[in-house]
């Protein structure tokens, strides 16, 4: 099986960390791989399936597996079918990461995936999207409140897991039944969230990038409003959620920072009294430290912008009864209005420059015409002249 590598320069990330294989959600660079006697640390592989799912497995039978090697995996019952993702040392942390019970959770693998194995897994892969249509009108007919986000058969074709999403519990015993009895396998039925179907399903932010769920987010922890409004960020839900229709969870990866740097933003009910009046908190940038104030409470009026800094000392001031002469110590430059263009000067001459054009043109045609018929009244003069001396 050929390996592609991405190299990474040399500049300190391990030429073999990365792998280019067709599975991208939640792909990790292993910075171990170049570390000798690595994979003899642990038998322990981390192993990807459809989408998120991942499992980690005992190397058993001491074979030499690599980042990308498609191999088979116990199943229950049966095998499955997997990438290799992680090996070695890294993989084991993966696997305490996850939170294993205890090591009967911790499988083996079988055998590397032979060309029979992959048959049979394309076909059972090629059932699952009518699968999936076919249990969603099960699961109405029988009046479930539930949806059926996804259908994963096990490599061998023997179990399907069904994925489904809904607000309270369900009892679908009877829906198990008749799936069993349609699709003859074994049905396993998994509950998701809206994010782990967003995670699964996959796509495009905002930003232009892959979903996060479906690209390095393992566990999500829940988003709140208040996390918008420390970073002063709209309310408005259609520009706050995400694909799931939940609150995009890159709202949390900053809110530490603005909160560290809200802490040097004056509170706006402060009003800063100076020997030109009162200013009252109109906005603030907290990332660039710095607060506009308006001379009315009411409405924005001769707003002046500061640094938080020259705000706490105008407060500190204020509190021992001294009023500074001006808000802010730097002169007022006074506001360079822009200039139309189309004013300064009159529009008519675009046609004197067009007619003086045409004037010029006139000249150089007249001037070749001149110069031509010279040319022609020189030749025949030198022949007159040739004829007379003959």
């Amino acid at each position: 099986m050929e390996h592609k590598y991405i190299s990474a320069g040399g500049r300190g990330l391990c030429s073999k960390g990365w792998h280019t294989n067709h599975y991208t959600q939640l792909n990790v660079c292993d910075y171990m791989a170049d570390i000798p006697n690595n994979t003899e640390a642990t038998d322990i592989v981390e192993v990807q399936f459809k989408n998120t799912r991942k499992g980690y497995y005992h190397n058993s039978n001491g074979l030499e597996l690599q980042k990308g090697d498609i191999v088979a995996v116990e199943g229950n019952p049966g095998h499955d079918i997997g990438t290799v993702t992680l090996t070695g040392t890294l993989a084991a942390l993966q696997a305490k990461k996850a939170n294993l019970k205890s090591e009967d959770e911790i499988k083996r693998v079988y055998r590397l995936a032979k060309e029979g194995d992959m048959e049979i897994y394309k076909m059972a892969k090629a059932r699952e999207h009518t699968t999936m249509i076919e249990s969603r009108q099960i699961a109405k007919d029988l009046g479930l409140e539930m949806k059926i986000g996804d259908v994963e058969y096990q490599g061998d074709g023997n179990k399907a897991i069904f994925y489904y999403i809904a607000d309270g519990r369900v009892d679908f015993r009877q829906l198990i039944k008749v799936l069993a009895e349609v699709f003859h396998v074994r049905i396993e039925m998994k509950q998701i969230g809206a994010r782990q179907e967003a995670g699964r399903i996959g796509g495009f932010g905002p930003c232009g990038r892959e979903l996060c769920c479906s690209t390095w987010i393992k566990h999500f922890t829940s988003v709140g409003t208040g996390a918008a409004r420390f970073q002063n960020l709209s309310l408005n839900p259609q520009k706050l959620a995400g694909q799931c229709a939940k609150l995009r969870c890159c709202i949390n990866y900053e809110v530490d920072q603005y909160m560290e740097a809200g802490r040097k933003i004056p509170h706006r009910d402060i009003v800063l009294n100076t020997q030109e009046g009162e200013w009252f908190f109109f906005k603030a940038d907290i990332l660039a430290g710095t607060v506009s104030y308006s001379s009315d409470k009411h409405f924005a009026a001769n707003i002046t912008t500061i640094t938080a800094e020259r705000a706490q000392e105008i407060i500190d001031e204020n509190r021992k009864g001294v009023n500074p002469i001006a808000l802010s110590t730097e002169r007022k430059q006074e506001r360079e209005l822009p200039v139309d263009l189309a004013t300064q000067e009159d529009l008519e001459r675009f046609d004197v420059q067009l007619a003086s054009k045409k004037k010029k043109k006139k000249k150089n045609k007249q001037r070749n015409g001149d110069t031509k018929n010279n040319a022609k009244g020189n030749s025949g003069n030198s022949t007159a002249d040739n004829t007379i001396g003959e």
